[in-house]
């Protein structure tokens, strides 16, 4: 078995360590934070993250995070369980007139969700007594250490050293410090080549706060969580112990809306959405808007030309690629992600640095890619939607794919199995490719929803937005 460090203590590193821990692998989990987690009940109010800088911001667990969980870590879900998470499933909630009644399958759509410092410490808590892991916390690596090279002209990495001068060394290094990962830096010092990177700025900006009930019960979802209308899309995200998050998601390049940072301009914008305004109607546990802004979409590839920039060392989850966080993929694609490291160890592959760092780049080709194109892909196109609205102008991409993603949206109260293609689309239960590949859900997607074009938001229109701001129609800031 090996000794590998993970660099990185979040909810993603600690699930990695404790998967890889359970097949016999000794695993360090190194985190730059020094705070140890409260509990649960205490995390919300004492726990701070200052190296996760969307640590208060919105979260939300999807289904296919829940079912890995419980496939993979069971004991994970009813730690959520004891913290006062909450399960949530769209289908069971949604009137029997929109869903045609249940049906077997319809319990793939639970989700186990709360708060990102609850959900943190729970997991923290369980990593805290695995058998087989060790985290040390206020540990930052400062660098990568080298040995004797796999390949010719390839750097071998043997383990890292700490920012105080320890030497750890491991089998392998993976590299789980999140979207802002230092990555790059240590390969360049070690003499490695940089990493093949596409990178950019995501586009969004995101403005949100929490909320808490008096009996512990949450707003009825009238719609799915994240709404689009028209230059805004409006996030509502029920968590754990009665509490939820609302947030307004907008272009970064968006200036007539950038007062949403102040508390009263937010307020009145979410109370004039009459299928958002009961989102209100809790205590704020935030007395300001929290803003998270020029995120970045970033994809790392750590094997180019064909050829390892370095082995021994692997990029896991948002180390690896990042996207705009709005659908609420990235916990479930970095849970994926540290499954599949966890059998690619168990490969012949494993006793060799060249064919591991291959076979798992070829893996996370393979398996993971997709879902980072597939957000990309709606990203981009809803950033551009945004940006025609704000012109006054259609957004005719000429996109069948977009085309089919709109119409299905909108079909979506018309037929049960089209709500269901659509709810298993969000939670990641199924791929654009599964959903798409079957040509009668496009078929009939496009025959009830096809009219999306012409079906009036439900909320104020651009000027109304631009009146409640306080706004006048400035365009687009560069």
């Amino acid at each position: 078995m090996a000794k590998i460090v993970v660099t990185g203590g979040g909810i993603v590193g600690l699930s990695a360590a404790m998967l890889l821990a359970r097949d016999g692998h000794q695993v360090t989990v190194l985190e730059r934070d020094p705070t140890e987690p409260p509990s649960p009940e205490d995390a919300w109010e004492q726990w701070s993250r200052t190296g996760v800088n969307q640590f208060r911001l919105l979260h939300f667990f999807l289904p296919r995070w829940r079912a890995v969980m419980e496939r993979e870590l069971p004991e994970v879900v009813p730690a959520m369980d004891a913290a006062g998470a909450l399960r949530l499933n769209p289908i069971a909630t949604a009137p029997e007139q929109l869903t045609g009644g249940a049906r077997p399958g319809d319990e793939e759509f639970e989700s186990v969700t709360a708060r990102r410092p609850v959900a943190e410490a729970a997991i923290a808590s369980l990593a805290r007594e695995a058998v087989g892991v060790e985290v040390r916390r206020g540990d930052a690596v400062g660098g990568l250490l080298t040995g004797p090279s796999a390949l010719p002209g390839v750097p071998n990495v043997v383990g890292v050293r700490t920012e105080r001068g320890e030497d750890i060394t491991a089998d392998l290094v993976a590299d789980m410090t999140g979207r802002r990962s230092p990555l790059p830096r240590w390969l360049e010092a070690i003499g490695a080549r940089r990493p093949d990177e596409e990178v950019e700025d995501s586009g969004f900006v995101y403005y949100g706060r929490h909320f808490r009930s008096a009996d512990g019960s949450v707003p009825f979802a009238f719609g799915p969580l994240l709404q689009h209308y028209g230059s805004i899309s409006i996030l509502t995200l029920p968590a754990d112990n009665g509490t939820w998050g609302v947030g307004i998601v907008t272009s970064a390049k968006d200036a007539a809306v950038r007062r949403l940072k102040d508390t009263d301009v937010w307020m009145r914008v979410v109370r004039a959405y009459p299928l958002i305004a009961h989102w209100l109607d809790g205590e704020p546990l935030d007395d300001e808007v929290a803003v998270m802004a020029k995120i970045e979409d970033r994809c790392r590839r750590l094997v180019v030309d064909g050829a390892p920039v370095a082995t021994g060392v692997v990029a896991v989850a948002d180390a690896w690629a990042c996207t705009n966080p709005s659908l609420g993929r990235g916990m479930s694609i970095g849970a994926l992600h540290a499954v599949a490291l966890r059998d690619a160890l168990r490969t012949d592959a494993a006793g060799h640095p060249g064919r591991f760092a291959l076979a798992f780049s070829d893996v996370t080709d393979a398996q993971l890619m997709p879902w980072y194109r597939s957000t990309l892909h709606f990203d981009r196109h809803r950033l551009a939607e945004i940006d025609a609205i704000v012109d006054g102008r259609a957004y005719e991409p000429g996109d069948p794919a977009w085309e089919a993603i709109k119409s299905l949206d909108c079909a979506v109260a018309a037929d049960p199995d089209l709500l269901r293609a659509s709810v298993a689309l969000a939670t990641l239960t199924k791929s654009g490719e599964e959903v798409f590949g079957d040509p009668a859900v496009v078929e009939r997607a496009m025959q009830l929803g096809g009219h999306w074009r012409e079906v009036a938001s439900p909320g104020p229109d651009r000027a109304q937005l631009l009146g409640l701001i306080g706004a006048s129609e400035g365009g687009h800031a560069g």
